[in-house]
Order: C-alpha cells, then sequence, then structure tokens
C-alpha cells in the first residue's frame, strides 16, 4: 500500500507539472512529463505499473486536458507497452543510452497524437510540436536520478 501512494503521488506531480501554465514560446518545449514518470516506473516496477496503469492515467489526461477521450490513453498504451517488452535492456543502458530511447518513445507517443489529431481535422499549426520530445530526453538523467531518489526514500521495491 505503501508503495502505491508514492507512485500516484508523483504521478500527481507528473499531472501538475503537465498542466502549469507557459508563455506562448515556450509551449512547444514542454516535456512529456506523465509519460517519463509513467516509463520511469514501467522500467523499475513492472508488476506494479504496466498497460492498465498507462490506460487509466492516460484517461485521466485526456479530461484534464480536455482532448478527444482516450487519445493520451491509447498513445500512452502503446509506449508502455513496447517499453514493458524491452524493461530489462532498459534498466541496462547508462542514462545517456536512455535518454536516446526516451527520445524515441516521446516521438512514438506525438506520432500517434498526431494521427489522431490529423484523423480528427485538428493537426499541430507548427513544426516545432516536435521538440518536446528533445527536451524530455534532455531532462531524462535528472528526473531519473529524482525518482530513483523518491523510490528509495518511500521503499518502493
Amino acid at each position: 500500500m505503501h508503495s502505491w501512494f508514492a507512485i500516484i503521488i508523483s504521478f500527481l506531480i507528473a499531472l501538475v507539472l503537465a498542466l502549469l501554465p507557459m508563455p506562448d514560446w515556450t509551449i512547444w518545449l514542454r516535456p512529456a512529463w506523465v509519460l517519463m514518470v509513467l516509463i520511469y516506473w514501467a522500467v523499475t516496477v513492472p508488476d506494479r505499473v504496466g498497460v492498465g496503469t498507462a490506460w487509466v492515467v492516460g484517461l485521466v489526461v485526456d479530461l484534464l486536458n480536455g482532448t478527444l477521450l482516450g487519445e493520451h490513453a491509447l498513445a500512452f498504451t502503446i509506449v508502455i507497452y513496447f517499453v514493458s517488452r524491452m524493461h530489462m535492456r532498459l534498466r541496462m543502458y547508462p542514462l545517456l543510452q536512455q535518454g536516446l530511447s526516451i527520445l524515441f518513445f516521446v516521438f512514438l507517443y506525438q506520432f500517434i497524437l498526431y494521427c489522431i489529431q490529423g484523423f480528427i481535422g485538428s493537426l499541430p499549426e507548427s513544426h516545432l510540436y516536435w521538440l518536446s520530445s528533445v527536451t524530455s530526453m534532455l531532462l531524462w538523467p535528472w528526473l531519473f536520478v529524482l525518482m530513483r531518489d523518491f523510490r528509495r526514500w518511500f521503499k518502493v521495491a
């Protein structure tokens, strides 16, 4: 029970970071906070955080953002499926290589959202849309260290 509390707290913090207002010129630089926290937990405790958790968290993100219901849920679920398939390899990678994996996973997430938004006719107006994957990659080492310390402090194993 104690470990679920820590996981839920980390998702709540990620949701707050994802919803914080930003200046218009930095909106495209917002990292995929919720997805990165999902990836972290799916790699470190895959028996507790997996595809089902990704679906529920995605629905929460859809409700909070006011987007098409299931859009983020589908994207999170597909990405976390691939993460869970290779979580043992991802654990072994050094942080820089994990960062490159994060670049790929966030890009895949954005591509899925881009396809869904294209299908419903609301594509992003700028090519800067893809910058979020780069900022997520650059922030991954710091987020990983913070999450690792958070996990140890709450004794999530």
